[in-house]
This record gives structure tokens, C-alpha cells and sequence, in this order.
């Protein structure tokens, strides 16, 4: 037991670093992971009255991450925000 809660956090750790260097080359991806944390969070919330099968939470979750990533690939960064970061 407690070495897969190791291992879990080691890779929880190691995610979070890999999204948040996706989140720097994706500018809206950030806005996506608030919306699956919302989706998350609503979904436990209705847990006692709806049951949502896990293909679908999982092609919910996985379509809003696609969307912001495609969303931030074709809308590109206003330059004045750029241009902020840069100095």
C-alpha cells in the first residue's frame, strides 16, 4: 500500500510539471483544465442521483483537452500579451 501511494505521487508530481510546460506552449489549455476540474467536480457532486459511464466522462474529459489544445494552435496570442511576457 505503501508503495503505490508513492509511486502515485511520483507520477502525480511528474505530471504536473508536464502540464504546466504544455500549459506555456498552449495558452488555453489552462482555461480546458478548469473546465475538466468543474466537469469533475460536478459529476461528484451528482454522483447519488446520476451515474455517468466512464467511457463517457473519459471522452468528456479528453475532448475538452483536445478542443483547447486545437483552439490554442489555431487562435494565436494576441502579440501585446507576448510581447508582456517577453520583457
Amino acid at each position: 500500500m505503501f508503495t503505490s501511494n508513492i509511486f502515485a505521487i511520483m507520477g502525480l508530481r511528474a505530471l504536473y510539471f508536464l502540464l504546466a510546460d504544455m500549459a506555456d506552449r498552449f495558452h488555453l489549455l489552462k482555461y480546458g483544465l478548469a473546465i475538466v476540474l468543474v466537469f469533475i467536480g460536478g459529476k461528484m457532486l451528482a454522483m447519488p442521483w446520476f451515474h455517468m459511464p466512464i467511457q463517457w466522462s473519459l471522452s468528456i474529459v479528453g475532448g475538452i483537452i483536445l478542443v483547447s489544445v486545437v483552439a490554442s494552435l489555431a487562435f494565436s496570442k494576441p502579440q501585446s500579451a507576448a510581447a508582456g511576457e517577453e520583457a
